[in-house]
């Protein structure tokens, strides 16, 4: 009972909010994120859906290789809302000369977690995929595809950290355009490279994996277009790649890599769920590639949401309205609570959908009923946790908590009790996916109480005579 009274406690001024003011500007920085995710999860749902119509073997292939650039991309993810830790509050602030620098920093610690990658996934495809699977045929695939799409890392990486530092200064329709020509572009290539259309060659997988290059160099071009000819306000300089701001850059690693480790350690989590089930199939392996997608498509405006919270309370931390922050964060719960909600009945409208459609086994197609039951009551626990944790503890500077919490939730609980079902006890494979997916379950009342003790509002800037000139 306290526990509610603690959370309906109006903050001082709360009632003198615009609320119709706040909603709009919500609206305008949720939806065009929302449209950004929306396209990214189609460029995934074009490589399952095709690729589903070529083979089981090389949609797992596929799928399992793609866990590579999952871990690449959530370094990155962590590298860029690290740094949002920052920009956003310094954006609040009026800041533009030190947003740049943030953002020259950014770009290479980004441009070389992507080079490792690039090289790892080059010399070493074959052990990299026997991580995830032992079938020899789903290894075989998944390294055709591992060597060609290992190229597109680098344009990946430098079009993620300058869209992500656009986003971060409420620039968010330039993302939403890039993405969209992406996205086009991969259908149509994917169309002609997989099944051999229009007289190209019949590619299969080497044909997807060449589709999601190409879309990728595309991308990277409107960027560096839009960097050039458009983009006044905050510029990207190669200089501040390698001209480091001492002071700038102790900020950074104090905020930023509690949240690079928290997205290694999530990342590396999901991962390992990957390849437990990996290993239980090449049934359950398809299965989960389908429902990872409905969850991804449905969970596009729950992502927006924790976006646009990172965004919307730093830039309010950054002017110092503290209280503001407060009354806004919570609002930001209950329209995470709404779009889960949404999410999860998506996912269960979508079930029977996804077994007419897909060619898959009639044991592949059990798993997918199950499977996406748990992803419904999974994205609506995972909205409000990842609001709290990527949105409205990140605004703050409270880094270091998300970073605790997933370690405790996965490794602690669901990865652990997931491995044992499924090698000690030889559990069914439905039983050992909901032990893997219950981390977000747990982490809803943790988040809520950490939210309520407001520890997460700090003012993380500094004044310009503190920082380098330049």
């Amino acid at each position: 009972m306290m526990f509610m009274k603690s959370f309906r406690r109006r903050p001082e001024n709360s009632t003198d909010i615009n609320w119709g003011q706040f909603y709009k500007q919500v609206c305008l920085l949720v939806i065009p994120m929302a449209l950004q995710n929306l396209i990214n999860v189609g460029v995934t749902a074009t490589d399952v859906i095709m690729l589903g119509k070529v083979g089981e073997k090389v949609l797992s292939g596929a799928s399992l290789a793609g866990q590579v650039q999952f871990i690449m991309t959530l370094i990155l993810f962590g590298t860029t809302s690290g740094a949002t830790v920052l920009t956003a509050q310094y954006w609040g602030k009026g800041d533009t000369r030190t947003i740049e620098k943030i953002l020259g920093m950014g770009m290479s610690i980004g441009t070389a977690v992507a080079a490792v990658f690039t090289i790892a996934a080059e010399l070493i495809p074959e052990t990299l995929m026997r991580i995830y699977t032992s079938d020899p045929e789903v290894i075989a695939e998944g390294v055709q595809y591992l060597r060609i799409v290992a190229v597109s890392y680098l344009f990946m990486a430098a079009t993620q950290v300058y869209l992500h530092t656009m986003r971060s200064i409420e620039r968010v329709v330039i993302a939403t355009a890039v993405y969209l020509a992406s996205l086009i572009v991969n259908i149509v290539l994917n169309a002609l490279l997989i099944f051999g259309l229009l007289g190209f060659p019949a590619m299969g997988i080497k044909g997807a994996a060449l589709a999601t290059l190409i879309s990728r160099m595309i991308e990277m071009a409107i960027v560096v277009w839009y960097a050039k000819v458009k983009n006044r306000v905050v510029c990207f300089h190669f200089r501040d790649m390698w001209k480091i701001d001492k002071v700038l850059l102790k900020d950074f690693l104090v905020y930023a890599t509690p949240v690079i480790l928290n997205e290694m350690m999530w990342g590396l989590g999901s991962s390992a769920n990957t390849a437990v089930i990996g290993h239980l199939g090449s049934a359950a392996v398809a299965a989960n590639s389908v429902a990872q997608v409905a969850r991804q498509l449905a969970s596009v405006v729950v992502f927006g949401v924790a976006n646009a919270t990172a965004i919307y309370l730093g830039k309010t931390i950054g002017e110092r309205k503290f209280e503001l922050a407060k009354a806004y964060g919570r609002r930001f719960i209950m329209l995470s609570t709404l779009a889960g909600l949404i999410g999860g009945c998506v996912i269960l409208a979508a079930a029977p959908v996804a077994n007419r459609f897909m060619t898959l086994s009639g044991e592949a197609q059990g798993y997918l009923t199950f499977m996406f039951f748990v992803m419904s009551y999974f994205t609506l626990c995972q909205s409000i946790s990842t609001t709290l944790v990527v949105g409205v503890f990140r605004s703050g500077g409270d880094t270091r908590f998300g970073l605790a919490l997933d370690v405790g939730t996965m490794w602690g609980c669901s990865i652990l009790f997931g491995m044992l079902a499924a090698f000690v006890f030889h559990a069914p494979v439905q039983v050992v996916y909901m032990i893997l997916m219950s981390d977000e379950v747990i982490k809803v009342p943790i988040t809520l109480k950490r939210f309520l003790s407001y520890k997460w509002i700090q003012d993380v800037t500094r004044e310009q005579k503190e920082l380098t000139a330049g």
